[in-house]
C-alpha cells in the first residue's frame, strides 16, 4: 500500500501548503525521485484542481481551496441535470419550479470565476442537448406561495387552513388539515388529515387551494406515519378500497414486463412461458387505463371489479370511435 499512501500524503501536502511545493520539495517530502514526483503530480492533477504558481525559475504546485472544496464542488453534469429539471418543472407549471430555480442560482453563484470558466463549455453543451421529458397531462399552475406555506407548516408542526374547490364549478369550502405530506407530479397534492378525527388522509390539489395560511392549531404527524406505504395502497392518485390484483403477461410481452414496475410491492412469478404479476392496490380506473398501453398482452386474472372497469373503459373508447366514424372524421377510428 506504499504507493497509495504516498499519493494520499501528497494530496494533503498540496492542499495544506500556502506557497505551494516545487517538484524537488515534493520528492523530498515523500521520499521519491524527481521523475516519480512528476508522475504523482500528474495523477493528482487528474482528480484535483491543481494550481501552478511561478516562483522565479521554479514552478510551485498547490490544490486550490483545500480538499473539502474538491468534494463539494458541483460538476457540469450535475448542474446541467438540475437545470433540465428546473425547465421541465416550469413547463408543467409545478410549484417546485421556483425552489429548484433558486437552488440552481445558488449553486452557480457559489462557483468562482475560474470554476465557471472551467465548466462553462461542458455545461453549455449539456444544457443545449439535455431535457427532462414532460408527458401529456393536466396543464395546471399552483401558486409557489401555497407550497411554501404548506412546507412551513410541516416544519412547524401546525395545521394548514385554506379555501378549497373540489370541482371547478363548486363554491370554495374552508378546510383545516394536518399536513401529512406533499406529492409532486403533473399535479401537486397535499396529503391532509382532519385534526381530532379518526378519518383517513385526503388528497387536496394545490392548484385548487386559495387563501392558504398556517393555522394556530397544532398539527403534528404521528411518528409511525409512512407516506410511501400510504401511496402504495393505490395504483395512481385516486383513493378507493384496495383489491388483490393479478395480471398475467402473455409470452410476447414477458421480456418487457420483467423490466417494468407495475407497483412498488409487486410479486412476480414465472409460470411456464407467461409471467404473473400480483399486488394489492386501489385505483382501478387508472390501472385499467394503463393496461391499454399493453395492447392486449396483459390478461386480467382478477379481481372481477378490475375486469368490469376495463370493460367500461373499452365501451367508452369504442363509443368515441363510433362517433368519429359517423361524423366528418371517418378515418379517425381506422387511423
Amino acid at each position: 500500500m506504499a504507493k497509495l499512501d504516498r499519493i494520499l500524503r501528497l494530496a494533503h501536502l498540496l492542499a495544506e501548503t500556502v506557497e505551494g511545493l516545487t517538484l524537488d520539495e515534493i520528492a523530498l517530502e515523500i521520499s521519491v525521485d524527481r521523475r516519480t514526483a512528476e508522475r504523482m503530480r500528474d495523477v493528482i492533477r487528474i482528480h484535483f484542481d491543481l494550481e501552478e504558481v511561478q516562483d522565479d525559475r521554479s514552478k510551485r504546485f498547490r490544490i486550490r481551496e483545500g480538499l473539502r472544496r474538491i468534494y463539494t464542488r458541483p460538476s457540469a453534469a450535475e448542474i446541467a441535470a438540475l437545470q433540465a429539471e428546473v425547465e421541465a418543472r416550469r413547463r408543467d407549471g409545478s410549484p417546485n419550479a421556483e425552489p429548484l430555480a433558486s437552488l440552481l442560482t445558488k449553486v452557480r453563484s457559489a462557483l468562482d470565476e475560474r470554476e465557471r470558466r472551467r465548466i462553462d463549455p461542458d455545461l453549455d453543451a449539456l444544457a443545449r442537448l439535455q431535457r427532462t421529458f414532460v408527458p401529456a397531462g393536466p396543464l395546471v399552475a399552483a401558486a409557489p406561495e401555497a407550497l411554501t406555506t404548506v412546507q412551513q407548516a410541516i416544519m412547524a408542526g401546525c395545521c394548514v387552513e385554506f379555501e378549497y374547490v373540489s370541482n371547478e364549478n363548486d363554491t370554495p369550502q374552508w378546510r383545516r388539515v394536518v399536513p401529512c405530506g406533499l406529492v409532486h407530479g403533473p399535479v401537486t397534492y397535499l396529503v391532509g388529515r382532519m385534526p381530532g378525527r379518526d378519518l383517513p388522509p385526503v388528497l387536496y390539489r394545490l392548484d385548487r387551494m386559495s387563501v392558504v395560511r398556517m393555522s394556530n392549531s397544532a398539527g403534528l404527524v404521528p411518528e409511525d406515519w409512512d407516506l410511501d406505504h400510504w401511496l402504495a395502497q393505490s395504483f395512481g392518485i385516486w383513493r378507493e378500497e384496495d383489491h388483490d390484483i393479478v395480471l398475467r403477461v402473455r409470452p410476447e410481452a414477458v421480456e418487457r414486463a420483467l423490466s417494468w414496475r407495475f407497483h412498488p410491492v409487486q410479486q412476480v412469478e414465472q409460470r411456464n412461458d407467461e409471467l404473473v404479476v400480483s399486488f394489492r392496490s386501489g385505483g382501478l380506473r387508472e390501472l385499467a387505463d394503463h393496461l391499454f398501453t399493453w395492447g392486449g398482452s396483459v390478461v386480467i386474472d382478477g379481481p372481477q371489479e378490475l375486469r368490469d372497469m376495463m370493460h367500461e373503459r373499452l365501451m367508452l373508447a369504442a363509443g368515441a370511435c363510433e362517433q368519429a366514424a359517423t361524423g366528418s372524421d371517418v378515418l379517425a377510428c381506422n387511423q
